[in-house]
């Protein structure tokens, strides 16, 4: 059921999915994802819990290959999974203070706080600094915001602006 919510929240976004689409797509009963989730909100907060599972996942294989490659992989999540990546980052959606989605969530912050290199004692700038600048350019990406001469492809996109911020570190 889950396949099917992305792939109406790729078609439509997060605001019109409903449940009863979602059973249609899913080919279940009408009940099926009411009786699963309770509600659209606990549907969207397992899509959540997912999609931050899969991005710690994702950070997980660049581990310890420097904060170009961490932001390029982000990026890379952010646009092979853009319902996920919409949802995540709307915790009005979802129920934010579920322990499966806090967890993997932290679990995600944590590899990317890691990534970047930010020290406990630090006060969190860079760590800002970055995330903002590759959560920015995916959102700006999947919104196609910007235009196709200035960046083809989202990868090479990451790469380039993750060199420039890794050299004035």
């Amino acid at each position: 059921m889950l396949a099917a919510a992305v792939a109406a929240i790729d078609e439509h976004g997060p605001s019109a999915l409903s449940l009863r689409d979602l059973a249609r797509r899913a080919g279940v009963s009408h009940a099926a994802p009411a009786h699963h989730f309770g509600d659209k909100v606990g549907l969207l907060t397992a899509l959540a819990t997912e999609g931050f599972d899969l991005l710690a996942d994702q950070l997980e294989l660049v581990r310890g290959r420097g904060i170009v490659e961490l932001g390029v992989s982000y990026v890379r999540f952010a646009t092979d999974h853009r319902a996920h990546f919409e949802v995540m980052f709307r915790p009005d959606l979802y129920r934010a203070d579920d322990p499966a989605v806090a967890a993997a969530g932290e679990r995600a912050y944590s590899l990317l706080a890691e990534g970047i290199g930010v020290e406990a004692a630090e006060d969190g700038s860079a760590l800002l600094a970055a995330w903002s600048l590759v959560h920015g350019f995916a959102t700006l990406w999947n919104a196609h915001i910007l235009p196709p001469e200035l960046v083809a492809d989202p990868s090479a996109g990451a790469r380039a602006i993750a060199e420039i911020f890794a050299r004035r570190l």
